[in-house]
């Protein structure tokens, strides 16, 4: 058995057997062939450049991106790699090459992309959102659990240590019972809110617009889509709440286990459209409650989530100096014995009145805290098979299907959307339940 067929087949199953030990090979520091994970990537113009950078011990065996001008400071970064312009060609001559695939394409790709990859028995890494529509976060977490392959979302705070005793000092018990949270942000800090132009546009010649269109629907090309600035339009991107949602939602779903919301309500600037052709562009800001029921030992908890400048009201205990978070957002906790705050990716954790903190002693950790990077936890468990790392697809796709419920009560302002999660459908706004899922363009189906 070769070691790519055997880390392909690997899953779960512990692979601590079949590689030769460093010291037989080369001595201390030296890492083998064999231990090394051969990587694809799709998708590393953008973000997934600086992914690929924190697995780049690895060997990196094949890029692909839509935009070989866009991509060519990453493709010259690894110049052993193949490279490619559609995933398809590259899972077809390179399947038996690749070991596990990192994704981080516009956000209305990934889901066909990750699919692709499960199919054909490679470990999955996906940038946060880790889909664009709920039923595809539903659909993929199944496929991901069914084909037993090693899972990781980029949401690069849940391998954060100062994150997790964040969620250990809820869990505590250090502010009591948590029954309301904000979190925030500073996104868009993209354009958002605008019509489409109808201005024709040159295209790059090293674009494939076909293939950056992929599952949405076909239309010219238009810089103010690609590079970067796709995230504001609702044919390929989740907006906001998607961009940082992964983030700034996390620690609290974590630490207060608070599963699906029973209900969400937004309220939001006008959506970028017009009259023949409305809600093309996300809100400039919005606003959107989301309800918990009652849960084990905790009471309900209403989470409001605030992007476009929208923040909480200060605390009464904090001074104008002490900051409320960082640049990008952060969440604030309100329990009946105490307030606590930290700023984004659950970075400095600090209970309110600040004063608390002289003296406090943090709990005993509980949750097992990661060695190295969020990127390379995956790659030591692809490896190994002993375990998930802490944002699989079991964690990350409930998270992702409550931010995405976020999105599509944008589109229904000042409406309470009350949420089925056994039947997947909203009860009381049927015509709401359209934007659960999506159709797609021939060619760039799911199945």
């Amino acid at each position: 058995m070769s070691r790519r067929t055997f880390v392909k087949g690997a899953g779960l199953a512990v692979a601590s057997f079949y590689f030769f030990p460093r010291h037989v090979l080369g001595g201390p520091g030296f890492v083998a062939p064999s231990d090394k994970l051969n990587i694809a990537g799709i998708g590393v113009g953008g973000r997934g450049a600086s992914v690929l950078r924190n697995m780049a011990t690895q060997n990196i065996v094949a890029l692909c991106d839509v935009d070989f001008g866009f991509a060519a400071k990453t493709f010259a970064e690894y110049p052993n790699a193949k490279t490619f312009k559609d995933y398809r060609v590259m899972l077809d001559k390179m399947g038996r090459d690749i070991d596990a695939v990192m994704i981080a394409t516009p956000d209305h790709s990934h889901a066909i992309i990750a699919l692709e990859a499960l199919r054909r028995k490679k470990h999955l890494y996906v940038e946060k959102p880790l889909t664009y529509t709920v039923e595809e976060a539903r659909l993929l977490t199944a496929a991901a659990k069914k084909a037993r392959m090693i899972t990781q979302m980029g949401n690069q705070g849940h391998s954060n240590p100062e994150g997790m005793q964040a969620v250990e000092m809820i869990r505590n018990g250090d502010i009591g019972q948590v029954s309301t949270v904000h979190a925030w942000t500073n996104r868009p800090i993209w354009p958002q809110g605008m019509p489409r132009t109808t201005q024709t546009f040159g295209m790059p010649p090293t674009l494939d617009w076909d293939l950056f269109i992929g599952p949405a629907p076909l239309r010219p090309y238009n810089p103010a889509y690609h590079p970067f600035k796709w995230r504001g339009w609702a044919d390929y991107g989740v907006g906001a709440l998607g961009d940082m949602g992964a983030h700034l939602l996390d620690h609290p779903n974590w630490a207060l286990e608070l599963g699906a919301p029973v209900s969400v309500q937004a309220s939001c600037t006008p959506w970028g459209g017009t009259k023949e052709e409305p809600m093309v562009s996300y809100p400039l800001a919005s606003q959107v409650t989301f309800e918990f029921a009652a849960k084990g030992n905790r009471g309900p908890v209403q989470l409001i989530w605030s992007d476009g400048g929208i923040a909480p009201a200060r605390p009464e205990e904090m001074t104008d100096e002490e900051p409320l978070g960082d640049r990008g957002g952060g969440v604030l906790y309100l329990g009946d014995k105490g307030k606590l705050v930290h700023n984004t990716y659950g970075a400095k954790p600090r209970l309110i009145p600040v004063s608390r903190m002289q003296g406090y002693a943090p709990p005993t950790p509980t949750i097992p805290r990661i060695e190295t990077t969020h990127e390379m936890d995956w790659v030591n468990c692809c490896k190994d098979g002993k375990r998930q790392p802490s944002s699989s697809f079991d964690y990350s796709g409930p998270l992702t299907e409550t931010m995405l419920l976020g999105v599509i009560a944008t589109r229904f302002p000042g409406k309470k959307l009350l949420w089925d999660a056994a039947a997947m459908k909203f009860t009381n706004l049927p015509e709401a339940n359209q934007y659960l899922g999506r159709q797609y363009r021939v060619g760039f189906g799911l199945s």
